[in-house]
């Protein structure tokens, strides 16, 4: 593998790292917001 391919491959893992984490504190959130709503209402 040439350094060009590697930091090619590093940089799309990088960015796919940075959209999983989004995805996972987006969805722990949305659950947050869920339980804080039942909480509420009950």
């Amino acid at each position: 593998m040439t350094p060009e391919e590697r930091a090619l491959f590093e940089k799309r893992r990088r960015g796919r790292n940075i959209a999983l984490l989004l995805l996972l504190i987006g969805l722990s959130v949305l659950f947050y917001f869920i339980g804080v709503a039942r909480l509420l209402r009950a």
